[in-house]
């Protein structure tokens, strides 16, 4: 059987500093490529925000992962050089380079195969809203 690939960028909306889960929105793009058996990659082409696959069933984990990564990268301007978007932004850049850019994931049987309690999330590490692009590919058959 030749191998398939699909290709699109999607958009997601975020909340200031969110770890927004997009699991949901992974999965059906999948599905509607009808890939039975794959690789998906998931990019997400900024600096200021990162991706996660982490667990998805208690609201505490964010709670926990964001206070963990605001006390490793704090917003103290006289700690950074590089300010030029304000306070958060040295910041933000830092979370992104400790976190993930891609991930890859494996599609059996038309759908992602993600661990019980794995969720997939993108992180905004900005103090604003922002519109992040993310760009998805699935090869497969």
């Amino acid at each position: 059987m030749p191998l398939r690939i699909a290709q699109d960028r999607l958009a997601i909306e975020t909340k200031p500093q969110e770890i927004k889960e997009i699991t949901g929105e992974i999965a059906a793009w999948v599905k509607r490529h009808g890939i039975a058996r794959g690789l998906l990659t998931i990019f997400i082409p900024h600096t200021s925000a990162s991706l996660l696959i982490q667990e998805n069933y208690s609201p505490d984990v964010r709670h926990d992962l964001a206070a963990f990564l605001a006390r490793l990268a704090p917003e103290e301007p006289a700690l950074y050089r590089h300010n030029d978007e304000g306070p958060d932004d040295m910041p933000a850049h830092l979370k992104s380079a400790l976190t993930q850019v891609q991930l890859t994931i494996p599609v059996s049987g038309g759908e992602i195969q993600l661990g019980t309690w794995q969720g997939i999330f993108l992180l905004e590490h900005r103090a604003v809203p922002h519109r992040r692009d993310l760009v998805l590919t699935l090869l497969g058959e």
